[in-house]
């Protein structure tokens, strides 16, 4: 049977015989039929049983099937009821050869998907004219189900010729577009870039809208623009689009005989804006929004690419601005010191003008120092470095601290400042030192960009938790296009070369940080050039609880108090100057001076001099400064004396070391002589103040 099998899996061509069943249980039959029929030169199968039959018919394929009605063990129709039970001969034609036939057996039999009746004894030519049409039948109904096999094979092959040119031309049209989109990182080219690719391969028309951060809409751009100049995005088409750019997510809309495939801009979980394409809506198919939504994703990247790029070239002038500008800031108060040492340095100076010249000194050397403690603020923001120590203080006791120290600046240029606070006591949580460096910036910058005999007013309200303070001024005002930037790190509105206020465009960028690290917001408000500024300032405060008078906390400023006799001061400094000029200082104060230019050195005079106060700079040559503070506490002559490191090095890391290392204070130069002066006036006493603090 396994030829038979094999001649059933592949359709036999018109050459080769086919198959024909004949079933009896006779085999004098099957003799009589092999004769009658070897003349058509088939494939003659014998069954003698209605199961063997089945079991040949499991296994092949028959033209016509010849089945004798009279049979033990299964008859003949019920072995053709079983027949027609199986798919593969469900339609095989079936032949009855019967002695004897009655009407009854006739209805079932062609019930039964019988084809005819042949009466046994057979006549060979009436069986074979039969046998031969069926045989003819099969081999045509073979032949049409090879053709439509190969006429299907073809579909196939076209199809999946078809999709492979679409796939080309699609991976060729991607190409083309990621080239042009990449071809330039300005972002109006890619905006062009994108309506040509856009327009007419996806539709008839393009609408890009760009969002600003807070998701209002930047700028709407269409390609073609609107011949009659309507608005490209109707009431209907832009609510669609605000829902898009929120969800961020793809959405197609149908109107009419328009369809419009609206795809937000992405970058990362940002939405930038949106791409609308509208085409006739039996072009918007699946395969059309599928490439629609892979260009406007590589027009995302692209345009995000010129963004970025952009921001570099922005920040990188900005730079370059504040670099310029550093060194404009730095050299014009070297002019006047410069200038006021050679003054000095003449031969007939009068006291009056002496006196003259060490103020001009002082005021620009105290400006020097805000300019580069202002840079070292910002360079420990930028890092994250900059650590607010929150207690709790009053409204009153921040604003005066602030005016205190902008006081002399307002009262020199004739202007009046007005400070204006609720009735009620206000109490905060938060860094005293840095929060009237807020508020002193505001009021300074108010002060720079104002002319004289104007106002400024400082005004605070409570309301629901919190605290808001304005300054307000009469100035210069600032432009529309530059008030968003305003808080933007080295970010100036004048930049012309005659701008007379000076400054680093870095105070705003300190007070913003600076807030946010409290917890509060911050945010400026101009009407334009010449109309004046408000800045305000938000905090989270409360009411305080029992209200009654505040007293301000000691600064450590004034002249100092001593007691006791001029105690004995070692200064150690690589830097001459540095180290002569303290000294002086100091013995003008009535203090004993010694001096040491490295560590070693500092340590002999330590163990002689035994001194009380030792003014210790950090960057020594050889020995650093933390090694010499360390070995100086292990010493008898100088554990107990107080260390105070006078350094250039004032971030948070180097404190730290200093505190390890044993010193009492840290102090950054040019260090506040007041200050300094009073720490000198009592060296146990601020020994002790430096312990309980620690």
């Amino acid at each position: 049977m396994s030829p038979r099998l094999e001649s059933n899996h592949s359709p036999p061509p018109e050459h080769e015989p086919v198959n024909i069943l004949v079933v009896d249980d006779l085999p004098e039959k099957h003799v009589v039929f092999r004769t009658i029929l070897d003349e058509l030169g088939q494939n003659i199968v014998s069954a003698r049983s209605g199961k063997e039959a089945l079991a040949y018919i499991l296994e092949m394929e028959f033209a016509v099937i010849l089945l004798d009605v009279n049979m033990p063990d299964i008859d003949g129709l019920e072995t053709a009821g079983l027949i027609r039970q199986y798919k593969k001969s469900a339609q095989t034609p079936i032949v009855f050869i019967t002695a004897y036939v009655d009407e009854v057996q006739a209805k079932r039999g062609y019930a039964l998907g019988a084809v005819d009746y042949i009466p046994s004894p057979v006549v060979p030519e009436v069986l074979r004219s039969k046998i031969r049409v069926f045989v003819e039948l099969f081999r045509m109904n073979r032949q049409l189900q090879v053709q439509a096999a190969a006429r299907e094979a073809l579909a196939r092959s076209e199809a999946a010729r078809a999709a492979a040119e679409e796939a080309i031309h699609r991976a060729d049209y991607l190409a083309e577009a990621s080239q042009l989109l990449a071809r330039s990182l300005d972002l109006d080219d890619t905006i062009r870039a994108l309506f040509d690719v856009a327009v007419p391969m996806l539709a008839d028309r393009a609408v890009l809208a760009l969002a600003n951060p807070d998701g209002s809409l930047a700028r709407v751009d269409t390609h073609p623009a609107p011949a009659d100049g309507s608005d490209p995005l109707p009431e209907g088409l832009r609510g669609a689009l605000a829902r898009a750019m929120e969800s961020r997510q793809f959405e197609l809309r149908r109107e009419a005989q328009q369809a419009m495939a609206i795809c937000p801009l992405l970058a990362g979980d940002r939405s930038r804006g949106a791409v609308v394409l509208v085409a006739d809506g039996d072009r918007m198919d699946a395969s059309r929004v599928a490439l629609a939504k892979e260009v406007v994703s590589r027009a995302s990247i692209a345009m995000e690419n010129a963004r970025l790029y952009f921001a570099v070239q922005e920040a990188d002038r900005r730079k370059n601005e504040f670099l310029a500008m550093l060194a404009h800031e730095l050299r014009n108060p070297l002019a006047p010191i410069r200038n006021a040492v050679h003054i000095m340095q003449g031969g007939d100076v009068t006291q009056l003008t002496m006196n003259w010249a060490r103020d001009v000194i002082g005021r620009q050397a105290d400006h020097m120092a805000r300019l580069i403690d202002d840079l070292l603020d910002v360079s420990r923001i930028v890092q994250g470095k900059v650590v607010v120590k929150p207690e709790k203080l009053t409204l009153r006791e921040l604003v005066d601290r602030a005016v205190e120290g902008s006081s002399p600046r307002v009262a020199g240029r004739d202007q009046l400042l007005s400070v204006e606070l609720p009735a009620e006591e206000i109490e905060l949580d938060g860094d005293a030192v840095r929060l009237a460096q807020v508020l002193g910036n505001l009021i300074n910058n108010a002060s720079k960009f104002s002319g004289q005999n104007t106002k400024i007013c400082l005004t605070a309200s409570h309301a629901a938790g919190e605290l808001r303070i304005a300054v307000r001024d009469e100035g210069s005002g600032i432009e529309p296009a530059f008030l968003p930037h305003i808080f933007d790190l080295f970010a100036q509105g004048d930049q012309s070369l005659d701008r007379s206020q000076g400054g680093l465009g870095i105070g705003l960028t300190l007070v913003k940080h600076l807030v946010e690290l409290h917890g509060g917001r911050v945010t400026a408000h101009s009407d334009g050039p010449g109309m004046g500024t408000e800045v305000v300032v938000c905090l989270p405060a409360r009411l305080a609880s029992a209200p009654g008078a505040v007293t301000a906390a000691p600064d450590g400023r004034g002249s100092p108090s001593r007691g006791k006799a001029p105690g004995r001061i070692l200064v150690v400094d690589d830097l001459a100057a540095s180290a002569e000029t303290l000294m002086t200082l100091l013995e003008m104060e009535g203090f004993e001076v010694k001096v040491a230019n490295e560590g070693a050195s500092a340590l002999q005079i330590a163990e002689q001099f035994r001194p009380d106060v030792v003014l210790l700079d950090i960057g020594l040559p050889g020995m650093n400064g933390f090694e010499v503070a360390h070995r100086l506490r292990l010493q008898p002559a100088s554990r107990d004396a107080l260390l105070i490191a006078l350094t250039g090095y004032g971030e948070a890391e180097s404190r730290s070391r200093s505190a390890k290392a044993g010193f009492d204070f840290h102090m950054v130069k040019p260090a506040d002589v007041n200050l300094l002066l009073s720490l000198l006036a009592n060296p146990q006493q601020a020994r002790r103040t430096s312990a309980k603090a620690a």
